[in-house]
Parts: structure tokens; C-alpha cells; sequence
């Protein structure tokens, strides 16, 4: 049982383990999230087999892109943090895409109406216009966004009571898509189950999603994660919940 070794340990393991690329391995058997029921990389893995080219935007290391199996014949992802530009390059090289690393606000450096389609996953921020001035008329922006106030109950654990959410709204981003231009043709959200085993698995899942506790590091919040900890060993696995939206959006 991983709860057997102390805290110490876990938290200085977890503190010492990578967190390049987004990839969640590291958490298995420590911490499980449901997966939406609209399978977003089927989707795309889908979609990319009927166009001629296509964007990633907000790649991370690649990893959803990489199991596409039909990739189009331009294929093009950017990644702002340049730690995760090297691993999406490997792990897209087999599919013969170009990672371009970027800026983490626009413009995209890429012509107008470049690509059939743009997808991104968990956007830290979606540039409504630029999606609308890369697409080809006609052509399709397939995003899974992150939606507001999730796992919540974990940085309420770390940071104390907070506010309601005022960002990342799934109507709030309908809104900014048609005032693009674009049409939207599909929206889904999904509530998830979060669950964390050990601090060791909170500690790392916080230092890769950074906007969960926004500059975290275990020396601040020592003593937090040490009453979570306690809390986890006394009580079980500690329960968050991620809220998640399906958009797409079409240039007329």
C-alpha cells in the first residue's frame, strides 16, 4: 500500500518526479478521473482521417494526437511550454507532424484559412479569432475544455473557502466563438469523479495542473498537505470532481 510510507517520503517522491508532457501514467493505481462519455480522442482520431490538415493547439507532450490512427497529410501541432515542446516532437515524430513551439498568446504563425481543422485539449486560454482566421471556410474547431470550478474540493483543501468560478463557462465560450464568426454546432458537459489515494499523487497532480493551486510548491503548503494526508490515511481516498465541456465551432 502506498499510505504505508510516510509523508515525508511521499511528498519529497512525488516532488522529485517529472512532470513534463501531459501525460498522466505516473497516477496509476494512486489517483483515478472518469473519463467524458463523448471519447474526445476518438473524435479527433476520427476527424483527422477526413481532412487534408489539421492543428493542435495547447499540444502538451503530444500524447493525444500521437494515437490518432490516420493522420492527414499536414499535420501541425504548437506547444507554449517549452519544456513540453521535446516531447511532443517525440512523440509525434511517427506521425510525421511538425511541433512548433509558440508564443502563449497570439498570433498563431501560421497563414489565413491554413487548416480543414483545429483541435485543442484543455486550452489554457482559446483565441477565438485566431481559430477563425486559420480555419478554411467550411472548416472545424474541436476542443475539450476544462469548465469551471473543477476539482474544486481540492484547491479549496490546499487554499481554504473560495470565491464561485467566474471563468472557463461552457455559454461564455458559445458566446466568444459566434462573436469570431463561428458557428457553434455542439456543446456537452460531463461532472467527473476525481480520486486521490495519497498525497503523493495530489502533490504531483498539482505541480503538472498548475492553475489548480496557482504557484504551489510543497514548501508554501506544507503544513496543508500534511492535514490532507492525515485526512486521507483517517478517512479514505479524498473525492474532487473535474467538470469538462465539449465544443465545436464552424467557419461558415
Amino acid at each position: 500500500m502506498v499510505t504505508d510510507r510516510g509523508f515525508d517520503e511521499l511528498v519529497a517522491e512525488a516532488g522529485a518526479t517529472p512532470v513534463e508532457g501531459w501525460g498522466f501514467s505516473w497516477l496509476a493505481g494512486r489517483a483515478t478521473e472518469e473519463r467524458p462519455p463523448w471519447g474526445y480522442a476518438r473524435l479527433v482520431g476520427q476527424r483527422l482521417a477526413t481532412v487534408g490538415a489539421a492543428l493542435d493547439i495547447d499540444t502538451g507532450g503530444g500524447e493525444v494526437l500521437a494515437e490518432a490512427p490516420k493522420p492527414p497529410p499536414l499535420l501541425v501541432a504548437t506547444e507554449a511550454w517549452p519544456p513540453n515542446v521535446p516531447v511532443a516532437r517525440r512523440n509525434l515524430r511517427p506521425l510525421g507532424a511538425s511541433v512548433v513551439r509558440v508564443a502563449d498568446r497570439p498570433p498563431l504563425p501560421f497563414r489565413d484559412a491554413a487548416f480543414d481543422l483545429v483541435v485543442s485539449r484543455h486550452p489554457v486560454h482559446t483565441w477565438w479569432d485566431e481559430v477563425a482566421r486559420v480555419l478554411r471556410p467550411g472548416g472545424a474547431y474541436l476542443s475539450q475544455q476544462i469548465g469551471p470550478g473543477t476539482v474544486r474540493e481540492l484547491s479549496e483543501a490546499i487554499l481554504g473557502p473560495l470565491p464561485p468560478p467566474e471563468h472557463r463557462h461552457p455559454q461564455a465560450a458559445v458566446a466568444d466563438a459566434r462573436a469570431a464568426g463561428l458557428t457553434v454546432v455542439d456543446l456537452r458537459e460531463a461532472t467527473l469523479r476525481t480520486v486521490f489515494h495519497d498525497i503523493g499523487a495530489v502533490v504531483w497532480f498539482l505541480r503538472k495542473v498548475v492553475w489548480t493551486v496557482p504557484g504551489f510548491t510543497v514548501d508554501r503548503y506544507r503544513a496543508q498537505l500534511r492535514r490532507l494526508d492525515e485526512r486521507i490515511r483517517a478517512e479514505g481516498p479524498f473525492v474532487a470532481h473535474a467538470r469538462r465541456f465539449l465544443i465545436e465551432a464552424r467557419r461558415p
